[in-house]
């Protein structure tokens, strides 16, 4: 609570006033900054320092300047309009988290997991309109170049472009093949082993895509016969009808899936990456945007929780291990450029 004290009947006019006369040192060019006369300056002045009990200014050749009481009371106005500032950007914040605008662009794979979180966030901010836009990554990084949304979700952001990228869950690759699929050897499965089967990968220039383009030229593999599809929806199902075998996000595949699809365990996988949350570095975040960005890192928080109590490595094909090889649950590798 306020106590009054002997500050009690001082103003916000005359806190301006003397700011404004102790930043420009001047009581002539405060007078013409706030359109008053110089008289009134000079009573909004007095009036203060009676109040304060002390001298606030003197004179100094065609200015004025502080005295010590006035110093530490320009401190104070400083303080106070910081204060006021954040009390009105908060208010701000609430009003356009009641009525804002919120837009969202995201890859195809993030459709899995992105729908969900945002509208638990619209449960929580009813008043916000969300536009959610849903492409390959090319599209995702041509609306970002053209800045058409707030946010842009996906797994590989282009590392020479001016943005802020930030991390917020792991997008972990793993090898699929049919129920039915047998592998070629016994023991652990390396990637080359695989290197003769029929691959359907994503296109070129996608995150998934260019994350199994790089580990391939890491483990100088060459897959003998590859398939270009367009879709996680559509490789799924091919997978599922036997075509052949395929690496896309874990993210992607849900318990439907799974009587009909099985995942491989293999050397190196589940290869790590992880979902970014993007937006150029320079752009001022809507309250909506810096808010959904914050709900984020909430909402992957419950996402693993809710992956630790369903995993899906009971459906995972159990291959006996070979000795001498590295213990099963050893660190999975992580993609270089996520």
């Amino acid at each position: 609570m306020f106590k009054r004290g002997r500050l009690g009947h001082l103003t916000l006019r005359q806190l301006e006033t003397f700011e404004t006369v102790a930043r420009l040192g001047s009581i002539t060019r405060a007078a013409e900054a706030m359109h008053l006369s110089q008289p009134a300056v000079s009573i909004q002045l007095r009036s203060l320092a009676a109040a304060v009990g002390q001298r606030l200014t003197e004179p100094a050749g065609r200015g004025i300047k502080l005295t010590q009481a006035g110093h530490d009371l320009y401190q104070a106005c400083s303080e106070l309009a910081a204060v006021w500032s954040r009390f009105e950007s908060q208010l701000d914040e609430g009003a356009a988290l009641r009525r804002g605008r919120l837009r969202v662009s995201v890859v195809t794979t993030a459709k899995y997991f992105l729908p969900r979180a945002l509208g638990l966030f619209v449960q929580k901010h009813p008043g916000i309109d969300v536009e959610l836009e849903i492409l390959n990554r090319d599209g995702v990084l041509a609306r970002l170049r053209d800045r058409l949304d707030d946010l842009h979700v996906m797994s590989a952001p282009p590392l020479d472009w001016a943005i802020e990228a930030h991390p917020f869950l792991d997008n972990p690759l793993v090898v699929i093949a049919p129920r039915a699929f047998q592998a070629p050897r016994r023991g652990e499965l390396r990637l080359a082993d695989l290197a003769g089967e029929r691959f359907l990968l994503r296109e070129s220039g996608s995150g998934t895509r260019m994350a199994v383009d790089e580990l391939l030229a890491r483990e100088r593999v060459r897959l003998a016969r590859r398939m270009t599809v367009g879709s996680n929806e559509a490789i799924k199902q091919a997978v599922a009808g036997g075509l052949g075998l395929a690496i896309m996000s874990r993210h992607a595949l849900s318990e439907a899936d799974l009587p009909e699809i099985r995942i491989l365990q293999v050397r190196g996988f589940p290869l790590l990456g992880a979902w970014h949350v993007v937006h150029w570095r320079d752009a001022h975040l809507s309250a909506p945007a810096a808010a959904f960005r914050a709900y984020l890192l909430e909402f992957a928080a419950e996402l693993r929780g809710d992956a630790g109590r369903a995993p899906l490595r009971a459906s995972v094909v159990d291959v006996p291990r070979a000795r001498g090889g590295p213990a099963r649950g050893a660190s999975p590798r992580r993609a270089r450029n996520p």
